[in-house]
């Protein structure tokens, strides 16, 4: 409740200023990068104070009208938060030191009581009863006002329904772009993968077999020895299409569901990871593997760039949303350019419209949270 008051009676006393500056420089509003970018700062100032993600801001006439808006709402509310927050130091300084001024300039308690003090008992009584008012206006009036100025500024800045269609648009072609180009570097991947080591080991054990069959009349005792090689030839070329598969879909998420493949993935990390698992349902499979392949890939990143001691791994279901975190205590400073693999975790997510969130400042700690829609 004191943060509240005190973010309040903040806000309200910056949004005092910032109208002034809005009513003296609306000519250089009219600039439209000016203009977007005065209105954007102060959709993220409204969306922190209500707890709210700030979304686009919108262009134009919306602009103009918050700003006129802002001006008519924020100025009275701020001089009013001004005027309450001033006349309670006010009164506290007249009456506690109304004797140290001259008898013919004695102070009075405020506005709010315009008495002149002359004496410790108008002193503390009309005192206290200004600052007891004042702080429950400020206390609880004060906060108030700056969330419906907040609400205000958010809904004049809202994108209208054209505006959050158009960006729906780009943002699904970006994705779309992203998903082909991941996917033709998956298949040239896969097909490398089974060119350069199942295929080549098939065509050796073809060609041990055909050396067996050739040298079975001449040195039978020769053919032993190539048919095992021909074994182990062909349990290698096994082995590795099992991993060729696995990167299709892993097998451990077939056999143990998403929950024993966390556990799994959690058991082979090069650093301790604390699993927080929440409630998740029944999910698609296509949103099991992306999950799988983000936290296995966020959790070699910690291994191999992170210097952590240690990493936390939470998963829940929030409505029709999986939400994963994966938390280090390493340095930070993840570089998203610097082949941390966050690059390929987007697409992944994208593929699917979730959304990625990286928060790494150097010196750390780092969070990496993925919302991935899991509707049928």
């Amino acid at each position: 409740m004191r943060d509240r008051a005190l973010s309040g009676s903040a806000y309200l006393l910056i949004t005092l200023g910032t109208a002034a500056v809005t009513a003296v420089a609306w000519p250089v509003l009219l600039v439209p990068a000016a203009g977007r970018g005065w209105a954007r700062w102060h959709r993220r100032r409204a969306g922190r104070l209500l707890g709210v993600p700030a979304e686009g801001t919108p262009r134009g006439r919306r602009d103009l009208a918050w700003a006129l808006a802002h001006v008519a709402v924020g100025f009275p509310s701020g001089l009013l938060a001004l005027l309450c927050l001033g006349n309670i130091l006010v009164a506290a300084v007249a009456m506690t030191a109304w004797w140290a001024f001259p008898a013919t300039d004695r102070p009075s308690l405020g506005s709010f009581l315009d008495v002149r003090v002359d004496g410790w008992t108008t002193a503390l009584a009309g005192g206290a009863l200004q600052i007891a008012v004042l702080g429950a206006v400020a206390w609880w009036g004060l906060p108030l006002l700056a969330r419906l100025h907040a609400r205000l500024s958010l809904w004049l800045l809202a994108p209208s329904v054209r505006e959050r269609l158009t960006e729906r648009v780009d943002v699904l072609t970006r994705s779309r772009v992203g998903v082909v180009d991941a996917h033709g570097a998956e298949l040239q991947r896969i097909e490398r993968d089974l060119h350069d080591g199942t295929q080549a080991r098939l065509v050796a054990i073809a060609m041990q077999l055909g050396i067996a069959r050739e040298s079975l009349a001449d040195d039978p005792d020769a053919v032993a020895t190539l048919i095992e090689r021909a074994h182990e030839t062909a349990e290698e070329a096994m082995v590795e299409l099992r991993s060729v598969l696995q990167t299709i879909y892993p097998p451990i998420l077939a056999d143990r569901g998403l929950d024993g493949a966390l556990a799994s993935l959690a058991a082979r990390s090069g650093v301790p990871v604390r699993i927080d698992l929440g409630e998740l349902g029944a999910l698609p499979a296509s949103v099991q593997a992306v999950a799988y392949y983000v936290i296995a890939e966020a959790l070699t990143n910690v291994t191999k760039h992170a210097a952590a001691t240690r990493a936390s791994l939470r998963v829940e279901r929030v409505g029709d949303l999986l939400a994963v975190e994966v938390a280090d205590d390493g340095r930070g400073g993840a570089d998203e350019a610097g082949g941390s693999g966050i690059t390929g975790i987007r697409r992944r997510v994208a593929a699917l419209d979730g959304d990625v969130r990286l928060v790494s400042p150097p010196g750390g700690p780092t969070a990496l949270t993925v919302r991935i829609p899991c509707s049928p």
